[in-house]
């Protein structure tokens, strides 16, 4: 059974990722982190419940940037860190720390399709490729 005091968070979580998806991103960038809350909602632990809500957000958009090329000026959408932080009123060290741990997490990189937007899984040089014990090989 779910916890209703996890999906209240959730909720409250959505809402501040669509938020910023929508005045600051596109469809995209909303979906994937939809499923990157849902995702971290079946954890064992769930690890949203403790800290604030704004911080996990900001963590979440930062971590999905990272993997997508969000911050690179000549992608679209583009946001800059300081766009995150600012929207969400948080400290860039804070949302960078955050963003590491749910990059750990959830084992993201630039090689795992999961977290890409659709246009950049059209666009990633790295999409045919994968690591096995740290060699990078093509898929076949």
């Amino acid at each position: 059974m779910k916890d209703p005091k996890m999906l209240e968070k959730k909720d409250k979580l959505l809402e501040l990722l669509q938020g910023f998806c929508r005045e600051h991103l596109d469809e995209e960038y909303e979906q994937v982190a939809v499923k990157m809350v849902e995702k971290l909602g079946r954890k064992r632990t769930v690890p949203f419940m403790s800290g604030k809500l704004e911080v996990w957000a900001a963590g979440i958009i930062h971590a999905l940037g990272t993997i997508n090329f969000l911050f690179d000026k000549s992608s679209q959408p583009y946001a800059s860190v300081s766009d995150i932080c600012g929207y969400y009123g948080i400290a860039q060290s804070t949302t960078s720390q955050k963003s590491k741990v749910i990059r750990d997490m959830l084992k993201l990189s630039h090689f795992d399709s999961e977290f890409l937007t659709k246009s950049m899984q059209e666009k990633n040089p790295f999409i045919n490729l994968f690591s096995v014990n740290g060699f990078i090989v093509p898929r076949d």
